[in-house]
C-alpha cells in the first residue's frame, strides 16, 4: 500500500526546517509575490532556494503557491519567477487561476501544477478538465463529504492525485473566495491580505433606529456568527485514506514552529501506526490531546460527514484555546553531563514542570532543578527573549526537540 503524502505548512525557513524535521513528506510556502498568505514572513528566492535543497537532501518536496486570483497587474513578473522557480527545482506550483497555469505552462512546460483548493473544484468533469491539460494533482475544494469524495476518486485516471485539507482553519466562504475583506477594509483576501472579517463581532441595524446596535447573540457576551471551528481529522484517518485522497493538508503558513512541530508530529505517529496494520487500527485519543497542546479553536470535521450544522461555529468568542505555552527549543545536548543548550521563547523559571517533545517519540515530563547562563551562572529565571539557557535534563533530548509547560489557571 502507498503511503499518503503528509503535507505541511511552511511561513518561513525555520517552520519549514521544523515541519520537515516532524514528519512531513512535502511542504508547501509562498513567496514574496502571487500567494495567498501576506500575514505570513513568506520566503525570498534564495530562501526558497535553501529550503528546496534542505528539503531534498532528505527526501522531501516542496510545492510553491501561486493560488491569487490575479488582477493583470498581479501577473507581471511572473514568467521570470516560474522559470527561476523550475530552475531552482521546485517539485509544484499551486494555482487556481486558468490565465496564471496558461502562462506558466506556456513559459516552463516541463514544472508541474497542482489546483489549488481556491479553484473549487467539486465534480469529476472539472477533475477531468484539469487532467487534460496535463494537470495531474488537484487540491479539493473543502465542502466535499466522504462519500462525494469516494465517488470521485473511484472514476479518475490512476496517475491523478486527490489532495484535501484534514486539519486548520476554516474560511467561512465557499473554497475560501471570500469577499467580505475586500468589501469592510480594502484588503482583498483573493490577493493575499484577509483581514478576516468572518472573525468580527456583529451586531444589527434596523433601517428606522440608526445608531441602535442589537446584539445577535447567544450568551451575554454576545455571538460571532461567522466563526466556524478548527479542521481537525486525526481521529479518522483511516476514513480519510481510504476515501482515495493521496495528500493530507495541514493548514497554518501563519501559525507558530510550535504550531506547525505539534501538529505534524500527532499526524505522522498516527499515519504511521494505520500502515502498520490497517485491518486492526484503533485511534489512540492521546494524539487528541497532544494536537489541543497547539493554539487552536475547538475542532470540527467540515463537511466529510455531510453538511455541517450550527455545531461546526464558535459563537461565543474568536479567540484560541491556549493551554500550554511553548517555552523553548532544545540547540545541543551533551550526554555526558545531560545538560541541554535552549533558546528561551518564553520565560522560564527553576522548579517549574515541564514537558520535552521531539519528532516520533513520546514527551516526558519532569521538574527543572537546576538552570544556568550561557556562561554557567547559575540561574533561577530566563526572562528575556531568546536567551541561551542551559537545563539538566532527565532524559536524552536532541536538536529541535521542543519544550513546553502547562498555562496556570
Amino acid at each position: 500500500m502507498d503511503k499518503i503524502e503528509l503535507l505541511a505548512p511552511a511561513g518561513d525557513l525555520e517552520k519549514l526546517k521544523m515541519a520537515i524535521r516532524y514528519g512531513a513528506d512535502a511542504v508547501y510556502l509562498g513567496g514574496e509575490s502571487f500567494g495567498l498568505r501576506r500575514a505570513s514572513k513568506n520566503f525570498s528566492i534564495e530562501q526558497i532556494e535553501e529550503g528546496i535543497k534542505f528539503a531534498h537532501e532528505r527526501g522531501k518536496k516542496v510545492y510553491i503557491t501561486l493560488n491569487i486570483v490575479p488582477h493583470d497587474k498581479d501577473m507581471e513578473g511572473l514568467e521570470e519567477y516560474v522559470t527561476k522557480l523550475y530552475e531552482i527545482k521546485a517539485d509544484a506550483v499551486i494555482v487556481s487561476d486558468v490565465g496564471m497555469y496558461s502562462v506558466i505552462k506556456r513559459t516552463v512546460p516541463e514544472l508541474p501544477i497542482h489546483i489549488s483548493t481556491q479553484a473549487s473544484v467539486t465534480n469529476y468533469e472539472t477533475i477531468m478538465f484539469w487532467y487534460n491539460l496535463g494537470v495531474r494533482r488537484v487540491v479539493l475544494a473543502r465542502e466535499l463529504s466522504f462519500e462525494e469524495i469516494k465517488s470521485l476518486t473511484n472514476r479518475i485516471p490512476e496517475d491523478l492525485e486527490i489532495e484535501a485539507f484534514v486539519h486548520g482553519a476554516m474560511c467561512m466562504s465557499y473554497s475560501g473566495r471570500c469577499l467580505i475583506s475586500n468589501y469592510m477594509t480594502g484588503r482583498d483576501a483573493n490577493r493575499g491580505d484577509c483581514a478576516h472579517p468572518c472573525r468580527y463581532k456583529y451586531a444589527l441595524v434596523e433601517e428606522k433606529r440608526p445608531g441602535e446596535y442589537f446584539p445577535v447573540f447567544e450568551d451575554e457576551d454576545g455571538t460571532f456568527i461567522m466563526n466556524s471551528k478548527d479542521l481537525c481529522m486525526i481521529e479518522h484517518i483511516d476514513k480519510v485514506v481510504n476515501s482515495g485522497i493521496k495528500s493530507f493538508k495541514i493548514e497554518g503558513r501563519v501559525k507558530s514552529a510550535y504550531y506547525v512541530a505539534t501538529v505534524i508530529r500527532a499526524y505522522r505517529i498516527v499515519i504511521d501506526e494505520y500502515y502498520k496494520d490497517p485491518e486492526n487500527y484503533i485511534f489512540d485519543n492521546k494524539w487528541l490531546k497532544e494536537i489541543k497542546k497547539a493554539s487552536h479553536r475547538d475542532f470540527t470535521t467540515g463537511f466529510y460527514f455531510g453538511k455541517p450544522t450550527h455545531e461546526a461555529q464558535v459563537y461565543s468568542t474568536s479567540s484560541y484555546v491556549r493551554g500550554y505555552d511553548f517555552i523553548g527549543m532544545i540547540l545541543d545536548y551533551n550526554e555526558e553531563t545531560k545538560i541541554a543548550t535552549i533558546e528561551q521563547r518564553n520565560r522560564i523559571f527553576k522548579g517549574e514542570e515541564i514537558e520535552i517533545f521531539g519528532p516520533y517519540k513520546e514527551f516526558f515530563t519532569q521538574t527543572i532543578e537546576k538552570m544556568w547562563d550561557e556562561n554557567m551562572n547559575e540561574i533561577e529565571v530566563a526572562p528575556h527573549p531568546q536567551q541561551i539557557v542551559k537545563i539538566l535534563m532527565k532524559n536524552p533530548v536532541e536538536a529541535m526537540d521542543m519544550i513546553r509547560k502547562e498555562k496556570e489557571d
